[in-house]
């Protein structure tokens, strides 16, 4: 079966450590650990059940009902092994064509919505949605924003959440040293970091983020119209992310995995908003709330836009 698959992964890694000291220094085994139990997590559809029926009852605390929403769950008819959900009708993110026709040529205000609840959700609720990839946050026929596959989910520690509040406020500055300093209190160090040698190897990191490139498509209808959709791969997505967890890890720092799912999530936001909002100023448009407050993880308060501040 896939659980004794998964642990045996985990018993080789940690075999492996013991033969060879080296590769503690990897945290392989902790990779190992973290594979296995997120994906039977995600695989247990009644623990999925219990995030969306948490998901739908956040938005409707908030009053975000009307913008946002999840399928609506049939638990008389979902086990660990099936899940019964309502049908949530949209488009992708990706889809500016389409989604300018539903939002009547606002795309700009649904990314900002689609990027304000889920920040909210990561102040406020015990766990964020982690995996908010194209295929999984829809604009929906009425034009609200559909959350869907809740089976992959974070939890941030008061200590992350506050490092990625240093480290937001560093990267808009634009201050490497600062954001390596972040990334020190975030982590733990296994001898004293030279902080002026990390913040070099971030900024090759950031100026790599920045070539990350959005592909054009354009297709010719059956009616002679013209259709243009904008995509961009994910595998650059993810190489940066590893990217970072790279540099790190050579600089003598292990960091949360919370941290590596926080910072995958704003890639994929930083790609809509450059896809549906290429003009927005994220730092200063009123509109935009985020990450930054001193709330920690779990915490009920509720902050207004104008008090928070987020970096993607």
């Amino acid at each position: 079966s896939l659980k004794a698959d998964l642990s045996f992964i985990f018993i080789a890694s940690r075999v492996l450590e013991f033969i060879q000291p080296d590769f503690e220094r990897t945290s392989l085994s902790a990779i190992a650990g973290d594979i296995r139990s997120s994906m039977l997590e995600e695989l247990d559809f009644e623990k999925e059940s219990t995030n969306v029926e948490e998901f739908r009852i956040f938005l409707k605390e908030n009053a975000l009902d009307d913008v946002a929403t999840a399928p609506k769950v049939y638990r008389e008819f979902t086990t660990k092994k099936i899940m019964v959900m309502e049908r949530l009708r949209g488009v992708s993110m990706l889809d500016a064509d389409q989604i300018s026709k539903i939002t009547k040529t606002n795309p700009e205000a649904t990314i900002i919505t689609a990027l304000n609840v889920w920040t909210q959700s990561v102040m406020t609720m015990p766990w964020f949605h982690a995996d908010v990839h194209a295929g999984n946050l829809l604009v929906l026929d009425d034009g609200r924003v559909g959350f869907i596959d809740f089976g992959i989910v974070g939890r941030v520690s008061e200590k992350t959440f506050k490092a990625v509040n240093e480290l937001s406020t560093a990267l808009a500055l634009g201050d490497y040293k600062e954001m390596a300093q972040a990334l020190c209190n975030m982590g733990a160090a296994d001898e004293e970091v030279d902080l002026d040698q990390f913040a070099s190897d971030i900024e090759k990191v950031m100026k790599n983020l920045g070539a990350v490139q959005t592909d054009v498509t354009v297709t010719a209808m059956n009616d002679g119209s013209v259709q243009g959709a904008l995509n961009f791969n994910e595998n650059e997505v993810t190489q940066v992310v590893l990217d970072i967890v790279d540099v790190t890890e050579n600089n003598g720092l292990k960091l949360p995995r919370e941290f590596g799912l926080l910072v995958k999530q704003s890639l994929y936001f930083d790609r809509y908003l450059k896809i549906l909002a290429p003009n927005l100023d994220v730092m200063s448009d009123q509109r935009v709330g985020g990450l930054g407050s001193e709330a920690g993880s779990g915490s009920s308060l509720r902050l207004p836009p104008d008090e928070v501040l987020i970096d993607v």
